[in-house]
């Protein structure tokens, strides 16, 4: 039996349980162990998956000892699906129980013929092209393809060549010379391990042309395991190459890392769930598309846990196993108990959606064992098992109580602990009786432990008398009960409970308790009748009264029992109780006695004593005895008869009579066997039994008891000459019919069998038979492979045995071998009837190349067939290899050849031979015996410029080959001999060194040098020691060139070679030089700080490390500046040093500082550390920053105080003293604040009374200086005074301030907020914005750089006043830096930088972006505040660039600046017109010169080349990396051909095209192509086919050279653009939005005037000037001619183009002024693709109607819109007059420089006799800023286009003069003749795409947007721009006219027609005159517009028309126009001041 302690010890397991399926080859075997074992030993066998027992066949099959499954190696013939394609599964049996492995499929493979094919593919050039290995469907499980061989070298995945997962070859971007080769695969038998190489597959390359896609190889559904990495393929072809595009589920595919597009397909890894769905792979050219729909649907693999794992429990428990299966759904559960499959009973029931739970109800002892739960899923299979162990689980008594005696009150607790299976429950009883659960006195408790017991206790918290007695404890379970009891005595009077009477059952024991409680009491006697017991030996008294009755007696112990109690001496208590005893059935012993069937039976059961009445009932086999089964029972009083009247087999069983009254029930059982002779049911006859298979011998026997079979066996056919038993193994079983199985027939079984059977009644029967075996045809010899060589005979044998007859058949390959039909073959057999075998022999008569392939014998009898395979090989001498040449040097050349077919015999050699063209071949030289594994060779020892012959043989064992086709080669020139001389290294920078050197000598050049490759390296610890390489081309004897982007002050050796046409030169000696020193590129390390005292702190650092010094270190700097509370920087402070320390002592007490460190050399600072922060320490306050007192009452004074300036740490509290001079006290009172509140309330004063009050401040370091004292006097009525104090007030903008104004008086004084503005004062206005709170706290919301200002606070109440004024000041962003371009290079551009106003805050860093220019992906750099340059490195070569700055403080980010453009060093290469394109031409071959082409300063990358015969359309690409020579081949002889090249840089690319002609056959040159027929077919053909084809490239080229026009166009434009603008005369820094008083301040502009063209623009069109002019002369008559009758107007228009760049994203900053929020923005893409130019325009005009005002309008125009249309934005500012001419003649505009300032501008006005207009006006320049676009690549007066420039600053939002104009005086309004001209102009959707931002936001143009289709994508603005937008539009027209004297505004808009739009004009006249002349002047304007814009918009201009929204400046300085005009119009009648920036 099983015991606990043996499960502890005892376990099972599965080594290997996810075996589930071996595959193994017929000629290898297999070898399973069994993959379950168990501890301690377990026993293994094996099973076939339908339970029956594995046998061992001899040779075939066996299992060891150790439980090893071997299958050996066998014969197709010999296979048997039962043994070698079947499913088994092992089991471990211990005692623990048994389990089996999941169901493993064995199968064998077979060896079989099969090839492997692949097939010729077609693809076109640039495509791509799929080769496939076509494996048969029967062996596909099988081979898998290993390699891919082009020609006889093997492929390496990479660079065009691609293995996917499946064994299929990509070659992408297809080439011509990839047709030349020769494609095979090769394949691996998995289990065999042979392999297979396929035939040799071409590829057809075609010219491309276009098509649809068409899919080369795609994908298809299927289920992929989670975790898994997953291929699926895709690739297309067609003309243009097809996109591809996949689709999960409809969607474009996650951006995830785990999903990667190659060339084969998408590959998708570690796959997870979610990953199931549709996918789609969309492949689609311009012609079509196609795609490919499969489903992936991914499963999770199968895992099962059973819980529990382990059980211990006890018999008629009851048992759940779960089963929890994870993994994918539409899974099958199984269970099985000691691998026997669970079937639902009685006992087991198996619930759930997937039967995965298992109940075992009122479980018995034969239930226990191993239960498994498998799990299964499409031949997945998972399991678990658990061990369960059934034991006798009776309850027993662990633990008890004792008996004891406690007193009255006294807590007392019993506790039992019981054991058992299940856990038992416990129950009391207190004398016999439950325990009553009193939960105020009595409690009880149960519970279980870990290790099953079950514990219980009784706790009586107050004791009485009744709660004494005997406790029983009793534990019961399904199993059964146990108990304990003893006596709790509870002192007390005594007394006994009444007792029950009690009834006895006759023969058993029987306790009585006397119920006594109370305690002491002397003793307890039981009487019965008088008579003291016990008083025999049945009976017994224990010490705790109870009496014990032992086989208890009906006459002796029925009666009256007394229980006496001695409580006192003398003194008894007593109580009867009366026992009845009943009296049990009694069976007498009966039994059957044998019989036989037909007999009669008849069986009595007497019951002899009992109570009456008894009741007697049988039973059969534990059921009911129905009538109907021929049982009669008959029953009396006292017995029960059992008749039969006639015996059957039926009748066996047990019989159970039972009896039972109300005392018992009992029973006694008997058996009743009815016996029946053996007799055959089928007896045993002769039969045939067939070798190998599977036979039954019948014998089927009955009788009862059942009958023994036993078979023996008799060898031999002959007479039987002695009988022994079958041994039964395995392979031989009786079946439970008898029968004998014989799983698989051996020769030796045959012979005779005796089946013989016994049951022990009667005698035994036997019966004999004969077997006899057939052995089924088979192939016992053959060779498996063999050689032939061609030509010979070649005989294969195969040996057949079997039954005869046997019929040998052949077959080649599939195909049945008939002699008759093919006499090549002839087939012979001889039977050898002594052995029983058949020899058969296949002649082939010769043998020849196609004979190399499978031939199989078939042996075929009546039983059976086998086959016998035969892989003939015919070997031969190989084919002659296919010789090419690859490369042609000037003495040697490189051969590689291509080996078609090696005769099917290792290739042993090659030989190549060579001669001169003119010489026999008895004259060649030779190389003998290459190795077989090369492909290729050189042939050395040549001469330079000779023409060779060439031929080649191959070997094998067999002979060689015939002769490969001769080759003609010539051999190139030959290379330099000797070095550059006279080199020397000369450091230029930290960076580069300059190089110097002369040509080689002339005799060592051998040709002419075409340049030089500088190689250098650096020469210091750690590097390389590799050669960099540098190559230019040559310009004479003496050369020179820089090397840059080196590393600095680094030692660099340099070499120097030639190259001339033929290659390169040996090198020259190395010289060394050392770059120039440099600052450090890394900080000091482990940078520390150490706090001191208050004021002083110890700085620590470590040296950088020495290879990022670039220098000889100098020292170090420390920088260190303080960090306010309030967010701003102080000054910034440097300690320079030579050590590794440095005290910083002065310091701000209880101030944060930051630090870096750097170090310095000789080249300057380095890189600074990493900012490091520090606290000072704590010390004592200074004194309050100010102090009040003031009464509040006639006792009571209220006093405020400021913090101190210096606080020196944390307030802790302040401390206020009072003193009264004249009150004689000696000390002040002191009185303590929360340092939170800046006031204090001092109570309890005298009226009357002077007092003096002070404060001081306290830190944790102490109390502070005291402040000012001040004197009070408290008072019943106060004048009004302010608690708050002034003072300046300094926020970040946007947020909300509060400017507190606490006052004190009697009566309550009114508050008054009023704001100082240029010397007036206003009251605060209130609104949304500003708010005055009640305790008179002016609260400002949002607040912006207009809110600055004093602010006074008034508080006054009938007996005074008092008055505080706060300076807010208000923080904003940073003003645009101004960036420039200081020098570029190759790789790098350097910045740099003036940066604007602060805005109020120190800057803390910039913020650098730049991309390249025709791109949107910006890169940031961060840079630190100090610096004001950058260089930007690492950049690419040629390319331009776009830069951009914005710089940052505590506010954010300000106004980004303008965005430049600058491009890196180099240009696109070119081909040297000197230089040759051919190098040699024969006549299959030429050789390009790619020397010749010039790299143009950057490495050329890529060299495309294009060739064709002259009249062919389809061009052959050859595309190379080599930058030296390379070879056409295969060309045509005596052809002319036509080729272009195209070489590419990051520059760009640049092309050539030639022609040349290939020699002929003898060497000779051809004449050119004559003309073409004039007529005929083939020119209309070619007409019809060229036609669109020239007209499509016509187009192309045409648009090509538009492109390429406009870019030099800007190029030229930008040309001469300089640098670095100047700021001019002062900046006035007057709030704008305050009245003006003085001298009106006129309007400011901002301009921009770089160096570029003017034009005078006149009605008849747009006359250029030459660049080389600074002034524009514009005369009288250029205004007056060529008047318009119907216009008013006439003007001249100066132009200057400027360029703009709206791409990239920028941080819009829409106004200039502080106090506006910038909203960051992507640049708007124009729709065209390229940069888009303003130009800004002066619009001078002169009208003839009367105007009080000088009108100057500035035009800014897009130029080079679509359709010659163009945009312009005109903005016109009136230039007054005034007395001041001066500075008007002053005035000129300059085309020289940047720096021309407005008084040239003045001068061109001079120039153009405008100054008797302006004589009287007052026009003055404030400021100016003029773009920095200049660069050291610039060049001045040259018309050449610069490859390397910058170009100017591109202005996005810029404004670069401001200057002002003033009225005229009244009385001169008559002499004024000009009003503003708006020239209005059409806009398309271009040029509304193109708009500046702020334009778009106009309602103007928001509608003109609506009427064509949504431009490139604009990130959404911010509502913050909305209401910027809102602020700085009027609701006013575009055309305002001021009247002084009504004070009206006429309101004019100039719009255009149905078919144009009109741009916002904003044109200001400013009258004095009356509103008659006002309108006038309108009409005039707009009659005006309609005049001088007639030529642009062709037409109908209506009249006026008011219009909301219209925008007078975007940047203007006021948020209200009108409210501004109305104050100026108070302060100064007919003065007007107005500030512009114009962008």
């Amino acid at each position: 039996l099983l015991t606990i302690e043996d499960v502890v010890s005892t376990r099972l397991y599965f080594v290997n349980a996810s075996l589930q399926r071996v595959t193994f080859s017929s000629s290898v075997g297999v070898s399973l162990p069994c993959p379950a074992g168990g501890a301690p030993h377990a026993v293994l066998r094996w099973y076939l998956a339908t339970g029956d027992d594995i046998y061992d066949v001899p040779h075939i099959r066996h299992v060891h000892a150790n439980g090893t499954l071997q299958l050996y190696p066998f014969s197709p013939s010999a296979f048997n699906s039962y043994i070698h394609d079947n499913d088994y599964f092992c089991t471990a049996e211990n005692q623990a129980g048994k389990i089996r492995s999941p169901s493993i499929r064995v199968k064998a493979v077979f060896r079989e013929p099969y090839t492997v094919r692949v097939a010729d593919q077609r693809s076109m050039r640039g495509n791509v092209a799929v080769f496939k290995c076509l494996i048969p469907p029967a062996v596909q499980e099988y081979v898998s393809v290993v390699s891919w061989d082009k020609d006889t070298v093997s492929i390496i995945p990479g660079n065009r060549f691609f293995l996917t997962s499946f064994g299929a070859l990509y070659i992408s971007e297809v080439q011509k010379e990839d047709a030349l080769s020769t494609y095979r695969c090769i394949t691996k038998h998995k289990y065999s391990g042979e392999t297979r190489q396929s035939n040799g597959a071409r590829l057809s390359v075609t010219d491309p042309t276009e098509s649809i896609p068409s899919v080369l190889d795609s994908f298809q559904s299927g289920e992929v395991q989670v975790g898994h990495d997953v291929e699926l393929p895709c690739i297309a072809s067609g003309y243009p190459n097809p996109t591809i595009r996949w689709l999960k589920d409809g969607r474009p595919l996650p951006g995830d890392s785990r999903w990667t597009r190659r060339l084969t397909g998408l590959t998708v890894s570690d796959m997870r769930l979610d990953d199931s769905g549709n996918y789609i792979c969309e492949v689609t050219n311009s012609f079509g598309s196609k795609e490919v729909t499969g489903h992936l649907n991914v499963i999770e693999p199968l895992r099962v846990t059973l819980s529990p794992k382990n059980l211990k429990t006890g018999i008629s428990s009851t048992v759940i196993l779960s089963c929890a299966v994870q993994g994918s759904p539409h899974f099958t559960v199984s269970w099985y108990r000691n691998t026997e499959p669970v079937l639902p009973d009685q006992h087991f029931s198996i619930q759930g959606a997937h039967n995965e739970t298992l109940f075992i109800s009122a479980a018995q002892k034969r239930h226990s064992g191993a239960y498994q739960c498998f799990a299964t899923r499409k031949g997945q299979t998972a399991q678990d098992f658990s061990i369960i162990l059934l034991e006798d689980g009776t309850p027993r008594i662990v633990s008890s109580f004792s008996e004891r005696v406690v007193v009255p009150g006294e807590p007392f607790s019993l506790m039992c602990a019981a054991k058992g299976a299940p856990p038992p429950t416990i129950t009391w009883t207190l004398d016999d009786e439950a325990v009553a659960r009193d939960l105020s006195r009595v409690r009880t408790s149960q519970y279980t432990l870990s290790d099953g017991s079950t514990v219980s206790h009784v706790n009586v918290s107050s004791p009485e008398i009744r709660d004494g007695g005997v406790y029983r404890c009793a534990a019961r379970n399904s199993a059964g009960s146990a108990e304990y009891q003893a006596r709790i005595n509870v002192r007390g009077s005594p007394r006994i409970r009444d007792m029950r009477n009690i009834t006895a059952v006759a023969g058993r024991n029987t306790f009585i308790n006397c119920r006594v409680i109370g305690y002491p009491y002397y003793s307890i006697k039981w009487y019965k009748e008088g008579l003291l017991l016990p008083d025999n030996h049945r009976q017994v008294v224990y010490e705790n009264g109870t009496l014990k009755l032992s086989d208890v007696q009906k006459g002796m112990d029925e009666g009256a029992y007394l229980c006496s109690v001695l409580i006192q001496p003398q003194i008894f208590i007593s109580q009867t109780v009366y026992v009845t005893v009943k009296v049990p059935p009694l069976i007498q012993p009966f039994d059957f006695p044998p019989t036989s069937i037909g007999k009669l039976m008849y069986i009595a059961c007497v019951v002899s004593s009992g109570d009456m009445p008894i009741r007697i009932t049988w039973r059969k086999d534990g059921q009911e005895i129905v009538p109907s089964s021929g049982v009669n029972i008959e029953t009396k009083e006292y017995m029960s008869s059992l008749q039969i009247g006639k015996v059957s087999l039926k009748h066996n069983g047990n019989y159970t009579c039972i009896a039972s009254n109300d005392a018992a029930t009992v029973s006694s059982e008997r058996q009743l066997t009815v016996t029946v002779p053996p007799q055959f049911v089928v007896q045993p006859n002769n039969q045939d039994g067939i070798y190998g298979k599977a036979g039954v011998l019948n014998c089927s026997v009955d009788g009862y008891p059942p009958p023994r079979v036993m078979w023996k066996h008799a060898k031999g056919i002959g007479n039987p000459q002695q009988y022994h038993p079958v041994p039964l193994t395995g392979r031989i079983q009786i079946m439970g019919n008898g029968s004998l199985l014989i799983r698989h027939v051996l020769e030796e079984d045959r012979g005779y069998y005796l089946c013989q059977a016994s049951n022990g009644v009667g005698s035994d029967i036997s019966k004999s038979m004969v077997l006899t075996v057939k052995i089924p045809a088979m192939i016992t010899s053959h060779p498996n492979t063999t050689m032939a060589i061609k030509g010979q005979i070649k005989e294969l044998n195969c040996t057949a045995r079997g039954e005869w007859p046997i019929i040998i058949r052949w077959e080649r390959g599939d195909t049945v071998i008939d002699p008759d039909r093919n006499p090549r073959y002839s087939i012979t057999t001889s039977p050898n009837e002594k052995n029983d075998e058949v020899l058969s022999t296949l002649k082939l008569k010769p043998a020849e190349r196609g004979d190399s392939v499978f031939f199989s014998c078939h042996a075929i009898n009546s039983y059976g067939e086998g086959r016998g395979l035969i892989q003939l090989t015919v070997q031969e001498p190989p084919d002659p290899p296919e010789l090419e040449v690859r490369e042609v040097k000037d003495r040697s050349m490189n051969l590689r050849w291509t080996q078609r077919f090696d005769g099917n015999s290792i290739i042993t050699s090659y030989d190549i031979e060579y001669k001169n063209k003119t010489d026999p071949w008895e004259l060649k030289h030779a190389t003998r015996k290459i190795s077989p594994t090369n492909n290729q060779a050189n042939i050395v020892d040549l001469h330079p410029a000779c023409v060779y012959s060439i031929r080649m043989y191959s070997y094998n064992k067999i002979g060689r080959s015939q002769a490969s086709k001769e080759l003609t080669i010539s051999t190139e020139e030959a290379q330099p001999d000797g070095p550059p001389m006279e080199v020397t290294l000369q450091p230029m920078t930290s960076q580069s060194i300059r190089v110097t050197w002369k040509a080689p000598r002339k005799e060592l050049q051998n040709g002419v040098i075409r340049g030089y490759q500088i190689g250098y390296r650096e020469n210091g610890p750690g590097s390389s020691g590799q050669y960099s390489i540098v190559e230019m081309k040559a310009t004479g004897d003496s050369e020179v060139y820089t090397l840059d982007n080196l590393k600095k002050f680094a030692q660099y050796g340099v070499v120097v070679q030639a190259f001339n046409r033929a290659g390169t030169g040996p090198s020259s000696s190395e010289i060394n030089a050392t770059t120039l020193e440099d600052v450090p590129s890394q900080p000091p390390q482990n940078v520390r700080a150490i706090s001191v005292t208050s004021d002083e702190a110890v700085i620590t650092w470590a040296e950088p490390p020495r290879l990022t010094l670039h220098g000889v270190l100098k020292g170090y700097r420390v920088v260190f500046w303080s960090l306010f509370p309030d967010g701003e920087w102080g000054e910034m402070q440097n300690i320079t040093t030579a050590r590794e320390q440095v005290e910083l002592r002065g310091l701000e007490k209880f101030t944060n500082y930051s630090v870096q460190v750097l170090a310095y050399t000789q080249a300057g600072d380095g890189v600074r550390s990493n900012v490091l922060y520090i606290q000072t320490r704590e010390d004592y306050p200074g004194p309050p920053a100010g102090i009040k007192a003031v009464p509040s009452s006639p006792s009571s004074v209220v006093v405020s105080w400021l913090p101190p300036q210096k606080p020196n740490g944390i307030i802790r509290k302040y401390t206020i003293y009072c003193s009264s001079p004249g009150s004689g006290q000696p000390a002040p009172s002191e009185y303590e604040a929360n340092p939170e509140l800046l006031f204090y309330r001092i109570t309890h004063l005298n009226r009357g009374q002077q007092y003096l009050i002070w404060a001081a401040a306290v830190t944790t370091a102490g109390r502070g200086n005291i402040s000012d004292k001040v004197t009070v006097e408290p008072a019943a009525k106060a004048p009004a005074k302010i608690l708050s104090f002034g003072g300046t007030v300094i926020t970040p903008w946007m947020k909300e301030v509060r400017l507190p104004c606490s006052s004190v008086g009697e009566p309550t004084p009114t508050i008054k907020w009023t704001k100082e503005s240029d010397d007036s004062v206003i009251p605060v206005s209130l609104d949304g914005q500003r708010l005055i709170m009640v305790n008179g706290t002016l609260v400002l919301r949002s607040v912006k750089a207009e809110d600055s200002g004093s602010y006074t606070c008034t508080a006054t109440n009938t007996l005074g006043f008092d008055t505080i004024m706060v300076n807010l000041k208000v923080q904003v962003p940073p003003d645009q830096p101004r960036l420039t371009v200081s020098t570029t290079s190759t790789s790098s551009i350097m910045l740099a930088w003036i940066p604007g106003d602060n805005g109020g805050s120190s800057i803390r860093g910039f913020v650098l972006q730049y991309s390249v220019d025709n791109t949107e992906e910006w890169k940031d750099v961060f840079i630190s505040s100090s610096e004001r340059s950058f260089k930007l490195d690492n950049l690419r070569c040629g390319t331009w660039y776009k830069v951009k700055l914005a710089a940052k403080n505590s506010v954010g980010a300000g106004r980004i600046s303008e965005i430049i453009e600058a491009k890196t060093h180099g240009r696109e290469p070119q081909f040297n017109k000197d230089q040759p394109v051919f190098t040699h031409i024969n006549s299959t071959h030429a050789r390009l010169n790619l020397q010749g082409w010039a790299s143009g300063g950057c490495p050329i990358t890529a060299v495309l080349l294009e060739f064709r015969p002259k009249g062919n359309w389809a061009w052959q690409n050859v595309r190379t990396n080599a930058t030296s020579d390379v070879f056409l081949a295969e060309l045509r002889e005596a052809t002319w051909y036509e080729l272009k090249m195209k070489a590419c840089n990051s520059a760009g690319c640049g092309n050539q095209s030639s022609q040349f002609a290939t020699l002929d056959y003898d060497g000779s040159t051809i004449p050119p192509i004559k003309s073409a027929r004039p007529e005929g077919d083939d020119v209309k053909k070619l007409f019809s086919i060229g036609s669109p084809v020239i007209l499509i490239s016509l187009g192309v080229a045409l648009l090509f050279i538009i492109r390429k026009k406009r870019k030099e166009k800007r190029l030229k434009r930008l040309r001469d653009a300089k640098s670095l603008a100047e700021m001019l005369i002062s900046k006035n820094n007057r709030s704008f939005d305050t009245p003006v008083k003085g001298p009106p301040q006129g309007p400011r502009l901002h301009i921009d005037i770089p160096r570029v063209q003017l034009l005078i623009e006149d009605k008849e069109g747009i006359k250029q000037i030459g660049e080389d002019k600074a002034t524009i002369p514009v005369t009288d008559t250029e205004f007056s001619q060529n008047v318009n009758p119907q216009s008013f107007c006439t003007g001249v228009s100066v132009h200057h183009p400027a360029l703009i760049q709206n791409t990239g994203p920028l941080i819009d900053m829409s106004d200039i002024r502080p106090g506006t929020n910038p909203v960051s923005r992507k640049g708007i893409k124009s729709s065209h693709g390229t940069r888009n130019r303003y130009s800004s325009q002066w619009t001078l005009t002169k009208c003839q109607s009367s105007t009080p005002a000088r009108t100057l309008t500035s035009d800014w125009r897009t130029v080079g819109s679509q359709h010659g249309i163009t945009v312009t934005e005109s903005d016109s500012y009136s230039a007054s007059l005034s007395q001041d001419t001066d500075k008007g003649r002053n005035s000129m505009v300059s085309t020289e420089s940047a720096s021309s300032t407005y008084e040239e501008l003045a001068r061109a006005y001079e120039h153009a006799k405008l100054e008797e207009h302006l004589q009287h006006a007052k026009f003055e320049i404030t400021e100016c800023f003029i773009s920095d676009s200049s660069s050291d690549q610039m060049t001045t007066g040259t018309n050449d286009n610069a490859d390397s420039m910058t170009s100017m600053s591109t202005p996005s939002e810029t404004g670069l003069c401001r200057f002002t104009a003033s009225p005229p005086k009244p009385q001169d309004y008559d002499r004024g003749k000009n009003v503003a001209v708006p020239i209005p102009h059409r806009a398309n959707k271009s040029e509304y795409c193109n708009l500046p931002l702020y334009m778009k936001t106009d309602p103007f143009f928001r509608k003109q947007s609506e009427l064509h289709d949504p431009c490139p994508v604009v990130p959404p603005r911010e509502t913050s721009i909305r209401s910027l937008a809102q602020r700085a539009y009027h609701t006013q027209g575009r055309h305002m006219t001021l009247d002084s004297s009504k004070q009206q505004q006429a309101l004019t808009l100039a719009s255009g027609g149905s078919s144009t739009s009109s741009l916002p004009q904003r044109t200001l006249a400013m009258p004095s005159s009356s509103s008659a002349q006002s309108a006038g002047a309108a009409a005039s304007a707009t009659a005006a517009s309609a005049s001088s814009g007639g030529g642009a918009t062709g037409g109908n201009q209506s009249g006026t028309a008011a219009r909301d929204g219209s925008r007078d400046s975007l940047l203007e300085s006021s948020s209200s126009g009108l409210g501004r005009l109305d104050r100026q119009k108070q302060a100064a009648a007919g003065a007007y001041s107005k500030s512009y920036t114009l962008v």
